[in-house]
C-alpha cells in the first residue's frame, strides 16, 4: 500500500524507498508477484461510505518498477477507492509501463483475463479474485473487480475453476490470487481451506492470499502451496501489538521447471512505512509462522544460513 503517508514518503525519497533492505531480494525473483491496495491517480472522488482510501501519486510506479513487479492483483477492497475513472487511469498507468494486472478492468471480462509473463521457456498465468466489496463487481459494460463469493455453490466460483482449468491447459505455472475474508483472526476460514484445495483441484499451482492483515499459515495440498494469508508488506497502518501486522515475509517460490518445490519466507517487518528484513526480530516471526503452518499440517524449519523459513513443498504433502 503505497498511499497516504507512504506516498508522502515518496515525495521526498527515492522510488525504492518502500522496500527498504528487501530490495535486493526482491531483485532476485524470476517473476515479482504482489497485491496492489492502492490506487495510482491524480483525480476521483472518494468512495463514500468507505472510512480507508488509499491513492498514490501515478509517479509511484516508479517504485514498482525500481523493485521488478511483474504482475499485480488489483482485485481487492481498494482498487476503487476513488471511482471508476481513478481505477482505469491506475490500469492505464500499469499498462504503459510494462506491468501486468488481473483481477479488474473496464468490464467483467477484462476482469476476467488472466495476466500471462513467460521466463526461461515457462508461461506463467495469474487469474484474481475477490470476495470484498460486492457492489463493485464488474458488468458486462461496467468497470469493476472480479467478485467471487468464496461459496463453492455460486456460479461465479464455478466460473472461476473453469478459467483456472483452462489456464491449466495454457500456462506452465497457474497462480491465482484470492484477496478473501476480514482484516483480522490468524486461522483461515473453514470455508477458505475448502476453496483453496478446490482451487488447486482445478488446476491451480499457487493460491496467493491476502486480505487479512496479520500473515496465516501455509497449507500443502496435492504439492501445491496455499498461502491463506501473505500479511501486509508496506503500508502506514497502526500496528496492532498482539496481531503484528507489521510482520510478514518475502515468500520466495522455488520450482523445477514449472512444478513447485520449496517455499521460503524471509520475515520482514514495517519500519517507518518502508519494509525491512527482520534482523533480530526475525527467529521470533518465524517461529510463530512455523506454528501456524504447523496447524494446517505443514512442516517449516528454520535456515539459520540463509535467516528464513524454509516449506519443502513434496516433504510437506508427504
Amino acid at each position: 500500500m503505497l498511499g497516504r503517508l507512504v506516498a508522502e514518503e515518496l515525495r521526498h525519497h527515492s522510488p525504492e524507498f518502500p522496500w527498504g533492505d528487501t530490495l535486493p531480494l526482491l531483485r532476485r525473483a524470476d517473476v515479482l508477484v504482489g497485491n496492489l491496495e492502492f490506487v495510482l491517480a491524480v483525480d476521483g472522488r472518494p468512495q463514500p461510505g468507505k472510512t480507508f482510501h488509499f491513492r498514490a501519486d501515478p509517479g509511484a510506479v516508479a517504485s514498482l518498477e525500481a523493485a521488478g513487479f511483474a504482475i499485480v492483483s488489483v482485485a481487492n477492497n481498494h482498487v476503487l477507492d476513488f471511482g471508476t475513472d481513478a481505477a482505469l487511469e491506475s490500469l492505464s498507468t500499469l499498462a504503459q509501463h510494462g506491468i501486468r494486472f488481473t483481477g479488474a478492468g473496464p468490464d467483467a471480462d477484462a476482469a476476467r483475463r488472466p495476466a500471462v509473463i513467460g521466463r526461461d521457456d515457462v508461461t506463467i498465468a495469474m487469474l484474481a479474485f475477490t470476495d470484498n466489496e460486492p457492489d463493485w463487481e464488474a458488468g458486462p459494460d461496467a468497470p469493476g473487480v472480479r467478485h467471487v463469493p468464496v461459496d463453492l455453490g455460486d456460479p461465479r466460483a464455478a466460473a472461476l475453476f473453469d478459467d483456472v482449468a483452462g489456464q491449466r491447459e495454457a500456462a506452465d505455472l497457474v497462480i491465482v490470487s484470492a484477496h478473501w475474508g476480514g482484516n483480522w483472526g490468524v486461522d483461515p476460514p473453514p470455508s477458505h481451506r475448502r476453496f483453496g484445495r478446490a482451487l488447486v483441484d482445478a488446476g491451480a499451482d499457487v493460491v496467493f492470499g491476502h486480505s487479512p492483515h496479520i500473515v496465516r499459515g501455509v497449507e500443502v495440498y496435492r504439492e501445491r502451496p496455499i498461502l491463506y494469508g501473505a500479511g501486509d508488506f508496506v503500508d502506514d497502518y497502526a500496528v496492532d501489538p498482539v496481531e503484528r501486522n507489521d510482520h510478514s515475509f518475502v515468500f520466495m517460490l522455488r520450482t523445477e521447471g514449472a512444478a513447485p518445490t520449496e517455499l521460503r519466507l524471509h520475515p520482514t517487518e514495517i519500519v517507518d512505512f518502508r519494509a525491512r528484513l527482520a534482523g533480530r526480530h526475525a527467529d521470533a516471526i518465524a517461529g510463530e509462522m512455523a506454528r501456524r503452518c504447523a496447524a494446517l499440517g505443514t512442516s517449516a524449519v528454520w535456515d539459520d544460513d540463509e535467516r528464513c523459513l524454509v516449506i519443502g513443498i513434496a516433504a510437506a504433502h508427504g
